[in-house]
């Protein structure tokens, strides 16, 4: 994934396409005057509300989110709803609004490895709620989903709230800085092989 989809900031709330009924994924943390959020995959249907939230954010929270004065055109909204091959996105709602948006893109790591780029934004008054966490965590449950190993991240070295949110989430992170930010790399845990059932038709060793 490119520097355009990486980052974190926060900005205003946008108003989300009237949800489907789906499954839904695990709540984020809920603020002392309301329910929870609501995490789902983000859809086509969402463009229009996903461009509203991008829209309002602040050009200091847009640097941020894509490194650089970038708000988001057609094309973009479209990769961001998840609108394309080795995408996935996914949106946290509550009370009809979009208050956060992540999406990671599918690539191949060292030796050969699936790993996921992962970028992610939150708005201005859920921050620090785990509203972020929250994305990320069912991103990186997909993946694991997929068969993939590892998740990278690039930051700007400013966006201190980003950092603090991984290593506090993911304390095996590791830190590297590069040239223009930092890159967080985070690998998935896998689960245990299963024992191989023994053949029906071989004969049991005497006790």
């Amino acid at each position: 994934m490119s520097r355009t989809q990486q980052g974190y900031s926060g900005g205003s709330a946008a108003a989300a396409a009237e949800p489907e009924p789906e499954p839904e994924r695990a709540p984020a943390s809920a603020r002392p005057d309301g329910p929870a959020a609501v995490i789902r995959s983000a859809r086509a249907a969402d463009e229009a509300a996903l461009g509203e939230f991008f829209a309002g954010l602040s050009p200091q929270s847009r640097y941020l989110r894509f490194f650089g004065p970038v708000t988001p055109g057609p094309a973009l909204l479209r990769r961001l709803a998840g609108d394309a091959e080795g995408v996935e996105a996914v949106v946290a709602v509550r009370g009809g609004l979009i208050i956060g948006h992540a999406m990671a893109a599918d690539r191949s790591g060292p030796q050969g490895c699936g790993a996921i780029d992962i970028g992610v934004v939150v708005a201005d008054a859920w921050q620090g709620r785990g509203v972020g966490a929250a994305l990320v965590r069912a991103l990186l449950t997909g993946a694991r989903a997929r068969g993939l190993t590892s998740m990278t991240m690039d930051v700007l070295p400013a966006n201190q709230r980003v950092l603090t949110m991984i290593l506090a989430h993911w304390p095996e992170a590791r830190t590297e800085r590069t040239t223009d930010g930092v890159t967080v790399r985070v690998r998935l845990p896998q689960p245990a092989p299963q024992p191989r059932p023994l053949p029906l038709d071989r004969p049991l060793a005497a006790s």
